[in-house]
């Protein structure tokens, strides 16, 4: 049975995509509480509750068991357990099995190949007597913590064989996963939306290009070719129907300078190359999010345009000011999104900026035209 307007939905995680997923619950007529220890978090600010606790503290739990009708998450590093506790007495969607999978990378690699699907090369290194099994892996390479590195945090590039016992001790000697450095044509992601019922529909392709292990500039349509698209969708599809997946989900690909789909990695949730949805398709990612978890038919993914989004980081920010926004507002097509966190740090996401065009590379020249604005 769907949920309707009026009902209270819950969501663990208060970031800036909790906070979208607020407005998008708020526009359509829902309540939302939100679960997020950061008294000044992004959401929490915007939701009909916050509760300012940590993700395991079973009053906070019970608390939203008792007056949500559907629980969903921000990212995937929420604590499953509580996913799990949740479950038992509230319908929580995506479930604590996928995010138990996307939150250990050895565990999301294995669970790709079990699907049939290509991936880089790697190998799991649980401790340091498991570096002597790499001496034929094919470097270079990319050593990364098993567990909570995301961003470009917790990784460390081998060029060779050598390199790998200082990467291994400089990241804690904590289990890795060492992953093979594939020569790039360039990357692109999916973003689906999948319902209870296992229905999928499917974003146009982003294709992303990053900065420090971050994201930078996403623009959607990706110039590949049909039948990479046709692949690359179809892959995502395998991987949420393997998951038996309810919500947003995205999966990160890299495509071979030989013309390969290989799978990177995934998020159970609305992603950053999905931003461009808010303002160049008939439905957000965050919209849909909304509709999947409460049980309602998927809005259109249609696009109505070229779009290419720019990330923007603490980076950005002058020194004790802020940037000269009404360089961007003077841009017609130009959309600002400030995610309202107090204090800008070099590598934090502050906001978005997606900017519209007749064609792809009329998108990029109003982003590159932005950028100067910005950072003058």
């Amino acid at each position: 049975m769907a949920i309707l307007p009026g009902a209270t939905l819950g969501m663990l995680g208060g970031g800036q995509l909790g906070r979208m997923f607020v407005v998008a619950a708020r526009t359509l007529g829902y309540d939302v509480i939100v679960l997020d220890p950061d008294p000044t978090s992004p959401a929490g600010g915007l939701a009909s509750e916050h509760l300012a606790r940590a993700y395991d503290d079973r009053e906070a739990l019970d608390h939203m068991a008792t007056h949500c009708a559907v629980i969903t998450t921000e990212f995937e590093n929420i604590p499953a357990d509580s996913v799990a506790y949740l479950a038992a007495s509230v319908a929580v969607h995506p479930s604590a099995d996928a995010l138990r999978t996307a939150q250990h990378r050895r565990l999301e690699k294995d669970f790709f190949r079990a699907q049939g699907l290509a991936t880089a090369e790697y190998l799991a290194l649980e401790s340091e007597a498991d570096l002597a099994a790499a001496g034929g892996f094919p470097f270079p390479a990319i050593l990364k913590t098993a567990q909570l590195g995301y961003d470009g945090k917790g990784q460390v590039p081998c060029d060779d064989y050598a390199a790998l016992a200082p990467a291994f001790e400089s990241l804690g000697g904590k289990a890795c996963v060492l992953e093979q450095r594939i020569e790039l044509a360039c990357e692109v992601s999916v973003v689906l939306a999948r319902s209870q019922a296992g229905e999928v529909d499917c974003f146009p392709i982003a294709q992303n290009s990053h900065a420090g292990g971050i994201l930078d500039v996403s623009f959607a349509p990706a110039a590949i070719e049909p039948a990479l698209a046709a692949e690359a969708i179809e892959a995502a599809q395998r991987i949420a129907d393997g998951l038996d997946y309810c919500g947003v989900l995205a999966v990160e690909f890299f495509v071979s300078s030989d013309g390969r789909i290989l799978v990177n990695e995934m998020a159970p949730r609305p992603h950053n190359s999905g931003h461009y949805t808010l303002d160049a398709c008939a439905t957000s990612q965050f919209e849909q999010q909304v509709r999947m978890v409460c049980g309602l038919p998927a809005g259109d993914c249609g696009q109505h345009g070229p779009v290419a989004m720019w990330n923007l980081l603490g980076d950005t920010w002058p020194d004790d000011s802020i940037p000269d926004w009404g360089r961007v507002l003077a841009e017609p097509r130009a959309k600002l999104h400030l995610y309202g966190k107090k204090e800008a740090r070099p590598g934090r996401k502050m906001g978005h900026v997606n900017c519209l065009g007749d064609s792809v590379d009329e998108a990029l020249e109003l982003l590159d035209r932005i950028k100067s604005h910005l950072r003058r």
